[in-house]
């Protein structure tokens, strides 16, 4: 791969045909388009980096944490939830919007950490949970307390049950994490009383977004953090939120499987949606008219097609939503190029920018998902090179993009970890370890041979929150930084590139002939992206030395299971 100074300036690095010059979409003084082609990083709070020596990782490591991040050279970071919370779904099952949960810090942590990120030039979005709260959340504690018909149920989605005596739900719905999707409540006297709704665990209760006060309340919480500098927001279930005002059964009345998002359009994907997403841009709006610089707002929306995507992107709507069509998507050429022609032509009509994803706190780590073998742990060497390959082609592609932390570490799924340290709510309602997230969450390695690997630190340090695998040793960052050809590397000249070069960004995307297991598209002037599918070597689309290859790439071949890119004269 070509080397990047450390100094990250552009002297000394060699191309094809021509040296890099600065992009034209990143100058200086031009800050209100920042998130249409930035590289964010997530972090999963308590997995990223431990402070204190208890095992979780918090707000101060996050902290410590960001020059190693500004070296990789993303260009912001989103923060898992870190609201006081009972963790029955680490985090997302949220107690109270406008503080922070010890285990994570405080307020003024989270300020110290702000200011540290925009001193780096790193921008900081935060999570925001609006579709359920916590069981243990003062609404909802008050809606127990207060009995059938009260004004506090109005928030929640509380109903009789069916049956003789109320003893059946009220409708089929069956829960994301397994089960029913409705739990009874003891009333005040004793007795066996109304039903609320929980699309995902009974101690995530639903809020019902058709009573104004909720609304209201979520529009305060914006304008706290905002007020506390953060840049924007990741909104979690941004279909959900508006259920069918009537709650009738769904046609699909499994209850024994964990369904996908989009699954029960009468819990998804309502109507009413789009006016709420316009009341948050509009919030937004306001801040960036102060000081010229935009507050994002990206969701989870987890629709059927890219065409039912796009509605949530419209102008005044959210600036963007994760494409997870690319996620998911088999290592087969036709459905890359499928997703990602249709990407182009339904998101990007919008005036949005695709914002593309390959991994998460909720998937399969990229790595062992591409080896084919995650259910048994058996990552082959076809895992990293597609891992890596696929890494290059994402950076390559107009619009933004996520990475979810340990990706630049190459680190495979932990997929043997015992019954009774998993954690995953998924798990514990079904039984199963199908569908399970705790693989793909284990604290990141930072330095050494035996776990905790650098991740805790302290007096008295604890065991990680999740076992670390002894294997986590060949992907520490010490031994990734030290290692020239290891995935931080490539992650790193692959953002250095994409920063740096005005081929990059926003712009078209324009196929090439290619043979049938190759994928190869030109950006700009002359900028090539080639992906080979294949596990054999093919010839190069274009004559001449790759600028950055996933593996080694001699001039005139392509390997297999590798990406590339070349810059090169195409007129001639």
């Amino acid at each position: 791969m070509t080397s990047i100074p450390a100094s990250d300036e552009a002297s000394g690095l060699a191309t094809a045909t021509t040296a890099p010059r600065p992009s034209a979409h990143r100058t200086e003084g031009s800050p209100h388009a920042w998130w249409r082609d930035a590289v964010i990083y997530q972090i999963y709070l308590r997995s990223f980096l431990d402070s204190t020596g208890d095992g979780i990782g918090d707000l101060a490591g996050a902290r410590l944490g960001l020059p190693y991040l500004k070296k990789l050279g993303v260009d912001g970071i989103w923060l898992s939830p870190f609201y006081p919370s009972p963790q029955h779904d680490h985090g997302y099952d949220v107690a109270d919007y406008l503080d922070v949960d010890p285990i994570f810090g405080d307020l003024e942590e989270f300020d110290r950490l702000v200011h540290d990120a925009h001193r780096l030039g790193l921008k900081v979005l935060m999570d925001i949970v609006p579709n359920h709260c916590s069981s243990e959340h003062a609404w909802f504690k008050a809606a127990l307390a207060e009995g059938s018909g009260g004004p506090a149920r109005a928030r929640f989605h509380f109903a009789d049950g069916r049956g003789a005596d109320g003893e059946l739900p009220p409708n089929n719905w069956h829960a994301m994490f397994g089960g029913p999707a409705w739990s009874r409540v003891t009333e005040p006297d004793g007795t066996p009383g109304q039903w609320y709704l929980h699309l995902f665990t009974p101690e995530q209760p639903d809020l019902n977004w058709r009573e104004p006060s909720v609304g209201e309340h979520f529009h305060e919480v914006l304008r706290f953090w905002l007020d506390r500098g953060v840049d924007g927001f990741r909104i979690d279930v941004a279909a959900g939120l508006f259920k069918h005002p009537e709650l009738p059964d769904s046609d699909d009345p499994t209850i024994d499987e964990r369904t996908r998002d989009s699954v029960n359009p009468l819990a998804w994907n309502q109507p009413e949606i789009h006016e709420e997403w316009r009341r948050w841009r509009a919030i937004c709006d306001e801040y960036a008219a102060r000081d010229g610089n935009d507050r994002l707002l990206v969701g989870e929306v987890s629709v059927p097609t890219p065409l039912e995507q796009a509605k949530y992107v419209r102008s005044d709507e959210l600036h963007q939503a994760f494409f997870f069509h690319l996620l998911t998507a088999p290592w087969n050429p036709d459905v890359f190029r499928k997703v990602i022609s249709e990407a182009m032509r339904d998101i990007a009509d919008t005036g949005s920018t695709v914002t593309w994803v390959l991994n998460n706190h909720d998937q399969v780590r990229t790595v062992t998902r591409y080896a084919g073998e995650p259910a048994t742990g058996e990552v082959s060497c076809l895992g990293p090179a597609r891992a890596r390959a696929a890494a290059l082609l994402m950076l390559a592609l107009p619009g933004a993009a996520y990475v979810y932390q340990g990706e630049e570490l190459g680190l495979p799924e932990v997929v043997d970890l015992p019954d009774e340290v998993l954690t995953d709510p998924i798990f514990h309602r079904t039984g199963s370890r199908q569908h399970i997230r705790d693989g793909c969450r284990v604290p990141l390695p930072w330095s050494g041979h035996a776990s905790p690997f650098g991740f805790t630190t302290g007096e008295a340090v604890a065991q990680p929150w999740l076992p670390q695998p002894e294997w986590f040793a060949d992907h520490a960052t010490d031994r990734a930084l030290a290692d020239t050809d290891s995935f931080w590397h490539l992650y790193r000249e692959g953002l250095y590139l994409r920063r740096s070069l005005p081929q990059m960004g926003e712009g078209p995307l324009v196929w090439m002939e290619s043979p049938p297991e190759v994928l190869a598209f030109i950006r700009g002037d002359g900028l090539v992206c080639a992906i080979n599918f294949s596990d054999h070597p093919v010839p190069a689309p274009v004559t001449g030395a790759p600028i950055l290859a996933s593996t080694s790439c001699p001039p005139g071949t392509l390997p297999g299971s590798a990406a590339a890119w070349w810059i090169t004269d195409l007129t001639g």
